[in-house]
């Protein structure tokens, strides 16, 4: 059928979005667009929020996931604190770790490097005996040189967080599967490198990539994943 004269323009134009609508909705129902995506490899809680299966079902991992994990950090007893978790978690549970994080924060002052950077080897031996921490005596003396380290930084008039977030990166894309995931990546390898030539220790590239994701410094939330209060993508 030919438009009459003078109306052909407004028919084209309800054409189109009718053309547009149609296209919009069916990219809906198939479920391609973005915002409908969900990774298989996420778990649904019974509350409804989908984790990855390492937070779904410990209480105490289930709540470090979605209030903390990911989240920035940039004060330098909070860097310093999960710098020292993450080395004493190698070989062990992060759930370990997470149930003797009150011990450890009253055995490492709050994580506080000026206090740290002065125990002795009585105070060693002294957390030794304590079972409510980690009683690795190489992980303890590791976390009293890098506090000594964060000190030598603040006398150059630099700070740990500033050297761990220059190393931030927006070319790792947000992964759709567990497997996306690496297990580091060229920045947590330059991280270590350059804390190493700073005095640092217990700090290889996985362990630092383990700390960028926790840090917040690379996302690795999986696509459709709970995103925690105070994230930002």
């Amino acid at each position: 059928m030919i438009a009459p004269s003078g109306k052909t323009e407004p028919l084209l134009k309800h054409i189109a979005l009718t053309i547009c609508h149609t296209r919009s909705m069916s990219g809906l129902h198939n479920g391609d667009t973005a915002q409908n995506r969900r990774s298989p490899d996420l778990v649904i809680g019974e509350d409804g929020r989908a984790r990855p299966p390492w937070a779904a079902s410990d209480p105490l991992l289930m709540e470090y996931y979605d209030t903390e994990w990911g989240v920035p950090v940039k004060t330098e007893s909070g860097v310093f604190e999960r710098l020292t978790l993450e080395a004493f978690q190698s070989g062990l549970s992060w759930s370990t770790i997470l149930r003797k994080r009150p011990a450890f924060r009253e055995s490492f002052a709050n994580f506080d490097p000026d206090i740290v950077g002065t125990f002795d080897d009585d105070k060693v031996a002294l957390l030794m005996t304590n079972p409510k921490i980690i009683r690795n005596e190489r992980k303890i003396r590791a976390t009293i040189r890098n506090a000594q380290a964060i000190l030598r930084l603040h006398e150059e008039n630099s700070y740990l967080s500033d050297v761990v977030w220059s190393y931030a990166s927006t070319s790792l894309p947000r992964p759709f599967r567990l497997s996306d995931i690496p297990s580091r990546t060229p920045e947590s390898t330059a991280l270590a490198n350059d804390l190493k030539k700073k005095g640092f220790s217990f700090i290889g590239p996985t362990t630092m990539f383990a700390l960028m994701e926790a840090l917040g410094i690379v996302d690795t939330h999986l696509v459709g994943a709970f995103d925690p209060p105070g994230f930002r993508r």
